[in-house]
């Protein structure tokens, strides 16, 4: 391998960011891997996600347990792109545009140089940017049939996470246009991209301000090294969507302990609204408080089962559950395991 350093070769050193990966998700990455004859459960052992977990919906897994998939996965087929193109992205592919956008001047130079390469790279994937006075539209056209939504988000995420870290900030997208039917769940979809998808259109569109393609690049080669040696962590957390009010309570409740959140009525007051609003706007995204809330406690049984060596006990004390019994049962409900059979079956 060439460059400094082997994109996708390791697993990233990071600081947990609590959050968790809907299972339908982890069965997406792996359904071209199962076609082309690999081992499943090996690779899903080697990222350290119990095999079964496969079985049970309502299972999730942590941000750094589907990275560190993403990595098996490239390592395994040789694809940075979980095998959904019928050529394959390389490993390195990704670090070698990554390195080479940095000389840009600005935003929208690197983008069309992003665009160009994978234009060149792919078969299935053909993408323009098209310029009007006050809106860019990334038009992405695809041979034959419609993808997957997930070959669609993989696609945009690695091109979207780019463009933000090139410009030092997330670009918000305005909409998001596809031709593919909506997926049975677009909860994980919309927290990373935008609450605005549309499913079943004529051509697949991503639209964002254009004022963002004039920033100036100033990333170099040390933090390009920073940013690619956090990759994919860094594709799956570091520039969510911010604007969804969802992401807004859950970051106010990480940052007290489950036995010291407060009530919605108390919590709508900080967010300087009534608590009518706030049902309402997280009802249209999908979720309500007490959901936020299970999980967030859910996230954290999740990695600290998967990081830490802590007695269950300790970990329902830490969750603010009455007594462990509760916080089996609660856990088994969330994920369809229990917390020790979790813990025991990644061993």
């Amino acid at each position: 391998m060439s460059g400094d350093l082997d994109f996708y070769m390791r697993e990233p050193q990071l600081n947990f960011d609590k959050g968790s990966i809907s299972m339908s998700l982890v069965q997406e990455a792996v359904l071209s891997a199962h076609h082309q004859g690999h081992n499943i459960q090996e690779i899903l052992h080697s990222a350290g996600i119990p095999a079964e977990l496969m079985q049970s919906n309502k299972a999730r897994v942590s941000i750094s347990q589907y990275a560190q998939l993403w990595i098996e996965l490239a390592n395994r087929m040789n694809d940075e792109f979980f095998g959904m193109d019928h050529h394959a992205l390389r490993r390195g592919s990704y670090q070698f545009i990554s390195k080479a956008v940095i000389q840009s001047e600005t935003v929208e130079k690197a983008l069309k140089d992003i665009l160009k390469f994978f234009n060149l790279v792919l078969d299935d994937f053909q993408s323009e940017l098209i310029l009007e006075q006050h809106v860019a539209r990334i038009i992405i056209h695809d041979k034959k049939q419609p993808k997957r939504m997930f070959s669609y988000a993989t696609y945009l995420m690695l091109i979207h996470t780019l463009m933000c870290w090139l410009a030092s900030q997330r670009i918000p997208l305005n909409s998001i246009q596809l031709k593919c039917e909506k997926p049975l769940t677009d909860e994980d979809y919309r927290i990373r991209f935008c609450s605005n998808i549309a499913y079943s259109t004529q051509q697949n569109v991503v639209e964002f301000d254009r004022d963002y393609l004039n920033i100036k690049i100033k990333q170099d080669k040390k933090s390009w090294y920073e940013f690619i040696s956090q990759t994919p962590h860094n594709l799956l957390v570091r520039f969510k969507n911010p604007h969804a009010l969802s992401t807004q309570v859950r970051k106010y409740l990480l940052q007290a302990p489950p036995a010291e959140w407060i009530e919605l009525n108390v919590l709508a007051q900080q967010l300087n609204m009534s608590e009518a609003t706030v049902r309402r706007r997280l009802n249209s995204e999908g979720c309500n408080y007490q959901q936020l809330k299970n999980d967030i406690r859910r996230d954290t049984a999740i990695e600290l089962l998967t990081k830490t060596d802590k007695p269950l006990h300790e970990i329902s004390d830490e969750l603010n559950f009455h007594d462990p019994s509760a916080f089996h049962r609660a856990f088994k409900k969330w994920t369809g395991l229990s917390p020790g059979a979790y813990r025991q079956s990644k061993e």
